[in-house]
Order: structure tokens, then C-alpha cells, then sequence
């Protein structure tokens, strides 16, 4: 009994004792406890992973022939080859023939811990996750050079925890294959450094020609410091920004105790000559814009492809030579050139590629001038108005802005042609008035303009900055008889073995406008070309287009068409500081002239199709055909009054001899007119001008333009003419001051 009374005491002190613990020390037991079992099932799920990783991983020579980047063949229309872009790789430079001074400072601005981490920075990596917590930023990235090599020869740049864990573990698996040499040995050769250069070899030939044997440590420090941003430090793009980043790295280098501050401050940048690069002409303008497009139309594909283009050589030669023979000192210029279709056949996008890559032909947004009048005339057409209709050149003041004429006169009446010929500011302002400057900016953006536009009165006057490429666009649609046209580049895309990838497919453009519109537009557009601002753009067969001018001769226009080609010209400085002597009709005017006789030579003549085939509620009473016998037609003037046809006398009523009064289709006489319709009251309300309408008499128009149709104007065609008119349609409203045609 004593025995078992003893024992059953003893769990129970136990127990009581056990309970008699603090709270936190258990808790902090329990943390230990599961927190080292977590850690270590992590850690051998870590080194399962790093085994079998390290297994699976390619030889050393393996790793050396792998090749990072996609070779990418850019053909022209006709086949030939117009560049080869991508990776470019120089001589693999062994480990004892790098420049001590290269792997010096690649170590130091990169992995200063390179040569004591196994593959992660474990101290860099908790001073960012530190760093985050205690100032509230985001982590910085961490990787060592061994993550970096990981991540370019198995990986990609996307950013993810997943892609970051990967990455981790094949770095510690490299560092457990290879030693640091070798691991090093692979990172200088295979380290993209910008411009298509992959490896310290690559790179030293493309930037300073010469082999990387001889590297300089100016020259070393510098290529040290493109890993970071390849782009803006590039010594091609900006000599300036590279050698400060240079002075950077050995900085770094003095810190980390590899030079003596001495050194570094002794090494001179100055000594360092840039190569210039080779190849680089205004075709790269043209692939700097193509090229992107591939993301959109392949799948994901990292094989070497070969991309055929709309480009033309021949014509892209021509632009840029009618660039640079005809653009002023110091300012910049660009070309954009469409065929029917909106296949680009040239474009120029600058002066100097080398010198500057920025794309003036799809990237600049400069103020149009008068060549934005386009979309005024055409929101005036569409509205109603016709090539002849009167208008009046006179000073005129909207919500208190009053434009003034490039010569400072006025003209008085003239029409609208005549307008637009020779670009007269106060008519456009009072067309964009009466059609309405949102109206206006509706049409710029039907016709493809990307841009934001104001709609205050001066708009009309091209206040609104657009691209090159757009405004070529949107000539191009009226060349295309009113239907829109997208521009393109790439026409297919195979694989170096021939596989097709992608095959660009001609699409309908949208009707933009009625065809009268398209026609009358080119007529006024023709017009400014033959005796107007735009003559200096003549190439000796029909031209159609529209000069441009900015304030202070900043910006200078052409823009127009001819046998199927459109084609675009801007001039002007970077800085929008003004030009001398540069205008529209000059310089940029002559430049596509010179670009056009070139790019028509072999094309057939073609004339414009200017014929007016205008909708019903605005065409003249003479085109209302009517049903019936036309001896039993009457007349009427806009007030219901009856009218004598030409000739007609009170023997001959005009109604043919209705009977008792009667007009046809059970119409009846006014009072006015006796039994056999004998005029007994006042003469008609109409003059000589109404008649011949009415009458459909042909008539001769000084100023009409055929185009491949029988006339321009209803009121000559040879077709029968019925000799009744309805109520008249509604017109559209004139300027005030004008009189109707």
C-alpha cells in the first residue's frame, strides 16, 4: 500500500512543477524547438534541391558553347539583308588571360563577398531584408555574381519570388561544381554589357576595337560599370555618362583596398578612345521602330528568326539623301513614306543615327502648322461646302483672337480652292468656326491622330503637337479615297530554317468619309501643289498635299501624295528654337520632292479622282430625276411659286397644257395662272442663275478639275434632266459675307 501511494505522488510533484513555469519561457521553448525542426527540414529540402540540381547541371564545356540572346535577320522587301542584330560574342577569354584589373573590378562593383559566400550573400541578403523593415522601402535586389550567372544561362529576368528561390538554388549548385576561378571565367564571357556585346571580349572590341587583352584600367572600370544599366552608360550613347560611371567603379575598387586611392585618382578618362560603331545608318531608325512589334505578333521564341520588311532600299537611300541635301544647319530632319496599303517604303528619322538614335519620325510630337488645315476642309466639305462655294479673305476676330495672313493682306472673295491654295489663315478660322473647332478635332482624330488636341480657335491653325507618322497617316487615307490605312513594317516572319512564324494580313481600311469628301479635299490639296504655297513640291505629274509653317519658323511641313505613295516631312531643331529661313514650302517641300522622283519613277502616272458625287440633300434640284412623262413636268421656285422653263412663252405653259389647272400628280394651279396656265399675276420670283439649275443647262466651270469621271459638278453631266424641282433640301450655312455659288 505505502509503495504505490509513493509512486503515484511522484508524477503529480512533476506536473505541478511543469505548471509552475513562466508562460514565455515555454513559449520560447516552443519556438526553438519547432523553429530549429522547421529549419532543419528546410535545410534538407534545400540540400535535396541543390543535389539534385548540381546532378542535373551541364559540364563546364557545355556552359562555354551556350549562347544567350536571339539572333535576329532583318531582310527588305526585295530579300536582301538590311542588318543582323542580336548577341555578338567575341574571343572566350581564359581565366589567366582576363586583365587582373578587369576581374578586379567587376568583383568590386558587383560581389565585393565573391570569394568567401557559397553562391548567396547571406550578410547582404539580411541587411536588405533589415533595411526594408526599418525604413520602410523595398528590398534591394542581392543577387552575387554566381546568381547572375545562373539567371542568364538557365533563367529569366522576370521578377518573382519563385524565379528568386530557382535562382538561389542553382547558385549554390554552381558553387559546388565549379571553383570561384571558373565561375568567374563564365561570368565575364557571358555578361551582356549592352549593344548586342555578350563577354568582356565582345564588349572591348565594340566600345574601344581592340582586343580585351588590352584593356586599360580606365577602359576596365568603365565596361565594369555597364552591368548595372547597359543602356545609360553605354560609351556609344554617351561617352560622358560612361566615364563618370568609370570613376564610379574605381572609387569602389579603393574602398574595397584592390587599388590605392593614388591609382585611382591618377587614371585619366580622357586618354579613352570611343570606336565608332560600323553599320549604323537610317535603315536602324526603321528597325528601332519595327522590331518591338514582334512581341505583339510571335509567340514567345528565342530561336534565331528572320524578319521581312516593307522597306525599300532604293527609296530609303533616296529619303535620306533628300533629307541631308535639303535640311538647314543645325536642325533635324524626318521622312515617313506609305504606300497604298500603309507599308512603310522609307523612314528617316534623324540626321545621324550614330550620334542620335531618337526617332523624330514616330517619337517627336511637334506642332503641324498649316498642314493641319487638312482636317479643317475636310470637316467644311463634309459639312456641305464645295471647292467653289465663295468665301471672304477678310480680318476677323473669334472670342478675341484674331489670325493674321503669312503676308499680312487680305483678298477679299474668293473660294474655297483658292483658300486653301495659298493657306489663308482668316478663312480657316472662320470655316473651323462655323463647323466647330470640336468638330475639327473629331475629323484629326478619324483620320489616325494619336495626340491630344485642344479645340480653342487658334487649333485650326495646327497648334497641336502630333507625330510624323500620324499626320502621314492621315494624308495617306485621302490618297486612299477617304478609307483608313494602318501603317506597317514586318510582312512576315520565318524561322532561319524557313518555318513561317507570322505572315501580316492586308485588312479593309474603315470609310472615313463620303467619297465626295475625299474628292474634293484632293482637289483643294492638288490645287495648293499646282499654283499654290506647295509648288516647290511639283515632280512632273500630279502631286496633291499641304506645306506647314510654326510660328517663328520652328517647325517646317510637307506632306502629300502621288501615285499611290504617301509622303511625310518634318524639319526643325530638338530644342523647338527657331530656324531661319525654314518653312514649308521650302526645304521640307523640296526634300520630298527629290525623295518622290525617285520613289514614282517606276510606278504608272495616275491622275486624281477629283469628281464630286455629292449625297442627295445637297445636290442641285436638276439632279432629282423623277418618274414619268418629262412633258408633264412643272416648276417651282424655293416659295411654291411656278416658274417659265427656258423659252417657254404664255402659249406655251409651262406645265405642258394640264388641263383646267390641274398640275400633275393631282397638283394644282396657283391662281395666279389663267386656265391655260397663262400667267396673269407678277413674274416668278426667280433669276437667270435659278433657272439654268433648274433647268439642268450645262454650264463651264473655270476652275474645275476632272478627274477620271465624265465632269465635276452635277450640273454638266450629259444626263436627262427632269424638269421638275421638289422642295429644296436644307443647305449648309455660308460665311457671312459670302455670296452662293
Amino acid at each position: 500500500m505505502a509503495k504505490n501511494s509513493g509512486r503515484s505522488r511522484a508524477p503529480r510533484g512533476a506536473s505541478s512543477q511543469a505548471e509552475s513555469k513562466p508562460l514565455w519561457r515555454r513559449i520560447l521553448r516552443g519556438v526553438f524547438v519547432w523553429g530549429g525542426a522547421l529549419a532543419l527540414l528546410g535545410a534538407i529540402f534545400l540540400g535535396t534541391a541543390v543535389f539534385f540540381t548540381m546532378r542535373e547541371l551541364p559540364d563546364y564545356s557545355a556552359l562555354k558553347s551556350s549562347q544567350n540572346g536571339q539572333m535576329i535577320v532583318v531582310r527588305a522587301r526585295d530579300g536582301r539583308e538590311l542588318v543582323s542584330l542580336g548577341p555578338s560574342y567575341g574571343k572566350w577569354m581564359p581565366y589567366d588571360e582576363i586583365p587582373a584589373i578587369m576581374r578586379d573590378a567587376i568583383v568590386s562593383v558587383e560581389d565585393r563577398r565573391f570569394r568567401e559566400h557559397p553562391g548567396v550573400d547571406v550578410i547582404g541578403l539580411a541587411r536588405a531584408v533589415y533595411m526594408s523593415i526599418t525604413t520602410d522601402s523595398r528590398a534591394k535586389a542581392t543577387s552575387t555574381l554566381t546568381q547572375q550567372l545562373a539567371r542568364n544561362i538557365f533563367l529569366t529576368n522576370t521578377r518573382s519570388w519563385n524565379r528568386k528561390a530557382r535562382e538561389m538554388v542553382l547558385a549554390l549548385a554552381l558553387e559546388r561544381k565549379f571553383t570561384k576561378d571558373q565561375i568567374l571565367e563564365l561570368y565575364l564571357n557571358k555578361v551582356y554589357f549592352g549593344g548586342g556585346a555578350y563577354g568582356i571580349d565582345a564588349a572591348s572590341r565594340k566600345f574601344f576595337g581592340h582586343p580585351a587583352t588590352e584593356l586599360s584600367t580606365a577602359e576596365s572600370a568603365i565596361i565594369a560599370g555597364l552591368v548595372k544599366a547597359p543602356s545609360n552608360y553605354s560609351p556609344t550613347a554617351d561617352v560622358e555618362a560612361a566615364k563618370g560611371r568609370g570613376k564610379v567603379v574605381l572609387g569602389l575598387m579603393a574602398r574595397e583596398g584592390v587599388i590605392s586611392q593614388a591609382e585611382a585618382d591618377s587614371v585619366d578618362f580622357s586618354d579613352v578612345q570611343v570606336a565608332k560603331e560600323k553599320g549604323q545608318n537610317s535603315v536602324r531608325y526603321f528597325t528601332d521602330w519595327a522590331l518591338p512589334q514582334l512581341d505583339m505578333l510571335l509567340p514567345e521564341n528565342n530561336e534565331p528568326i528572320e524578319v521581312w520588311t516593307t522597306l525599300d532600299p532604293a527609296m530609303q537611300d533616296a529619303a535620306t539623301k533628300s533629307i541631308d541635301a535639303n535640311v538647314p544647319k543645325g536642325a533635324q530632319g524626318a521622312l515617313v513614306s506609305l504606300d497604298k496599303d500603309g507599308a512603310v517604303l522609307a523612314m528617316v528619322g534623324g540626321t545621324d543615327y550614330v550620334n542620335s538614335n531618337y526617332n523624330r519620325a514616330t517619337s517627336a510630337l511637334r506642332q503641324p502648322g498649316s498642314s493641319w488645315k487638312l482636317f479643317v476642309y475636310l470637316a467644311a466639305l463634309e459639312a456641305g461646302y464645295t471647292p467653289d462655294d465663295r468665301v471672304v479673305d477678310e480680318p476677323v476676330t473669334i472670342q478675341g483672337w484674331s489670325p493674321q495672313n503669312d503676308g499680312r493682306n487680305f483678298a477679299g472673295q474668293i473660294d474655297v480652292r483658292t483658300a486653301f491654295a495659298y493657306s489663308k489663315n482668316t478663312v480657316a478660322a472662320q470655316l473651323g468656326n462655323e463647323v466647330g473647332f470640336g468638330t475639327v478635332a473629331s475629323m484629326a482624330k478619324r483620320f489616325g491622330i494619336t495626340t491630344n488636341i485642344n479645340t480653342k480657335p487658334a487649333m485650326v491653325l495646327g497648334t497641336s503637337e502630333v507625330r510624323v507618322i500620324d499626320m502621314t497617316r492621315a494624308f495617306a487615307a485621302v490618297s486612299a479615297g477617304g478609307t483608313s490605312v494602318e501603317p506597317y513594317g514586318i510582312t512576315k516572319v520565318t524561322t532561319t530554317s524557313g518555318e513561317l512564324l507570322y505572315e501580316h494580313k492586308s485588312v479593309q481600311g474603315q470609310v472615313l468619309v463620303p467619297h465626295y469628301v475625299a474628292a474634293g479635299i484632293t482637289d483643294l490639296l492638288q490645287t495648293a501643289v499646282a499654283i499654290g504655297t506647295g509648288r516647290a513640291a511639283q515632280i512632273g505629274r500630279p502631286v496633291a498635299g499641304k506645306t506647314g509653317t510654326t510660328s517663328s519658323n520652328k517647325d517646317g511641313w510637307f506632306l502629300g501624295f502621288s501615285s499611290g505613295i504617301t509622303t511625310g516631312v518634318w524639319m526643325g531643331r530638338d530644342d523647338a528654337k527657331r530656324v531661319a529661313g525654314l518653312s514649308g514650302g521650302h526645304a521640307p517641300a523640296r526634300a520630298f520632292s527629290d525623295y518622290m522622283k525617285v520613289a514614282v519613277a517606276k510606278r504608272p502616272v495616275e491622275q486624281f479622282d477629283t469628281e464630286l458625287k455629292l449625297p442627295e440633300w445637297q445636290l442641285e434640284p436638276d439632279d432629282e430625276q423623277m418618274q414619268g412623262n418629262p412633258d408633264d413636268y412643272y416648276y417651282t421656285d424655293e416659295n411654291g411659286n411656278l416658274v417659265h422653263p427656258d423659252g417657254a412663252t404664255p402659249d406655251q405653259p409651262p406645265y405642258g397644257g394640264v388641263p383646267n389647272g390641274q398640275a400633275p400628280n393631282g397638283g394644282v394651279v396657283p391662281p395666279d395662272y389663267g386656265p391655260q396656265g397663262a400667267q396673269a399675276g407678277p413674274p416668278p420670283a426667280a433669276g437667270n442663275d435659278f433657272l439654268d439649275r433648274a433647268t439642268g443647262r450645262e454650264r463651264e466651270d473655270p476652275g474645275l478639275r476632272p478627274g477620271q469621271g465624265t465632269g465635276a459638278y452635277p450640273g454638266a453631266r450629259p444626263t436627262p434632266v427632269p424638269r421638275v424641282m421638289p422642295t429644296p433640301r436644307p443647305t449648309p450655312t455660308r460665311i457671312p459675307g459670302t455670296t452662293q455659288p
